[in-house]
């Protein structure tokens, strides 16, 4: 029987038929530095974090789950920005660090004019440029221009909304094309100024000046940014310069103050916070503003230093810093004052008018402010230790805090409502502290207990926007405390 035997030998061989070697394991690559950064930041310290599913997703505690998350990113700026909250206008990010220290300083390359741009019709896209001011010493103050100044063409091609950046922005030689109002239309005047841009650092104390009008010393103050930093060419701070202003409206005795924060964008807290005690109080038993982080960060600060850490406080001194020594602040002890506002008045001059108001009568004069009560931190890319990751230069600016008055008030989203509309116009920009600029008329009519004559109604041009909101820092609340480097998630 040896074929049986042998169809018994095939069939058990076929029985014992070797199984494929299973597939391996897919490798999982590393996400890189800067979204490993982005991302980890992001879930520690952003305001909004519970309302961004991708920064709570539980399988994202697994690394090889993350990974494949990151990794759906090359452009670190598009994973940024997929991670924000949908009302969160304000956190940016940037691929070189010092970028944001030159803003946070007022450093940057410019002409040296603050200007706004305005459609000329509405029935094309023709632009108009109010100049509202100019720096001391600048390309555009040497050029003799000012306040008031009007210009339509750059190298004698007309503004548009469509090569406003090429031609205002990314040019450091132009020639400007210069423009007069007759009353009711604007024209090309044939005037025209050549100027190159310098590297500039803004001091914000633009203007201070003592008026006597009626018998009354009154005050006046532009300042057009909440910053603290120091200016080699003076060789002071200008939190020390603006202290400066105040010694002097105290030592000439003024009865009233006019806070002039049309253009003032904001900046620095702590700057906030030293202008409020210049002007009301140096009680440092006095709260100023309230604190809110997310739940993670709320959770750490109670539990390392107690409810107290949320509150900001009056000052009674300038902190000392590297260049500058601790200086007491020259305060008025006043119980009222007015601010001029406008649409662009934000941040930090939200937080000075808001913060004041449960202490002192104060007159808001102008429209709307922008309606920002969040701020937000400098984050790089560091350990526990301050060494900066040498793999990238990356830095961002996320909201990571609400702030509120002593009264527990904000989420003004529409703005800070005035007592007295008032408004400046396009074509017609009066020097600052002239008797019928608008603004400044309707705060002097109002302390000499006139009523102003109603404004003539009229169709001002339609605006554009200003050369400040070009820059990312367009508004920012900066906060001045450091956050713990030791929480961020991993």
């Amino acid at each position: 029987m040896i074929i049986p035997f042998l169809l018994g030998c095939l069939l058990l061989s076929g029985c014992k038929k070797e199984e494929p070697e299973p597939e391996p394991e897919p490798v999982i690559k590393e996400a890189t530095d800067v979204n490993k950064f982005i991302y980890n930041s992001l879930a520690t310290y952003y305001l909004w974090e519970d309302n961004i599913p991708a920064l709570n997703n539980p399988k994202y505690e697994n690394s090889d789950s993350l990974n494949v998350f990151l990794n759906k990113y090359t452009d670190p700026e598009a994973l940024f920005k997929s991670l924000l909250y949908t009302k969160d206008k304000w956190s940016f990010i940037v691929d070189n660090a010092e970028e944001i220290e030159n803003w946070i300083n007022a450093i940057s390359e410019s002409m040296g004019m603050d200007f706004r741009l305005y459609y000329l019709s509405s029935s094309d896209n023709k632009l108009l440029g109010a100049i509202r001011y100019v720096l001391k010493d600048s390309p555009a103050d040497k050029a003799r221009l000012k306040r008031g100044d009007l210009f339509m063409t750059v190298n004698g091609e007309q503004l548009t909304d469509a090569n406003y950046m090429n031609l205002l922005f990314t040019q450091k030689t132009y020639t400007l094309g210069l423009a007069s109002y007759n009353g009711s239309t604007v024209a090309p005047n044939g005037n025209s100024v050549n100027m190159t841009a310098v590297l500039l650092q803004e001091n914000p104390v633009f203007l201070d000046s003592v008026l006597n009008i009626s018998g009354t010393k009154i005050g006046y103050l532009l300042y057009n940014g909440f910053n603290a930093s120091y200016d080699s060419l003076i060789k002071s701070s200008y939190d020390i310069e603006l202290n400066k202003v105040f010694g002097k409206f105290k030592s000439e005795g003024i009865q009233k103050l006019i806070l002039d924060l049309r253009y003032n964008g904001g900046g620095s807290v702590r700057t906030a916070q030293y202008l409020a005690s210049m002007i009301y109080s140096t009680d440092t038993q006095k709260i100023f503003a309230i604190s809110h982080y997310n739940n993670l960060l709320q959770s750490y600060f109670r539990q390392e230093y107690g409810d107290e850490v949320f509150n900001d406080y009056f000052y009674s001194s300038i902190s000392a810093t590297s260049q500058m020594p601790s200086t007491l602040i020259n305060s008025l002890g006043f119980d009222h004052v007015y601010v001029i506002t406008s649409s662009e008045t934000a941040s930090s001059s939200e937080l000075l008018i808001n913060g004041l108001k449960p202490y002192i009568n104060l007159i808001q004069v102008g429209t709307n402010t922008t309606g920002k009560y969040v701020a937000s931190i400098t984050i790089t890319d560091t350990d526990e230790n301050g060494i900066v990751n040498p793999k990238h230069s990356w830095a961002m600016q996320p909201i990571i805090v609400k702030i509120s008055n002593s009264l527990n008030v904000s989420d003004f989203d529409e703005g800070l409502t005035p007592d007295i509309n008032a408004r400046e116009y396009a074509a017609e920009l009066r020097p600052f502290c002239d008797p019928n600029e608008p603004l400044f008329k309707a705060c002097i009519d109002n302390i000499q207990g006139l009523k102003s004559a109603p404004v003539t109604k009229r169709t001002d041009l339609k605006g554009f926007m200003s050369s400040d909101e070009i820059s990312p820092f367009a508004g920012t609340m900066i906060m001045d405390n450091p956050l713990p480097v030791n929480l961020i998630k991993k």
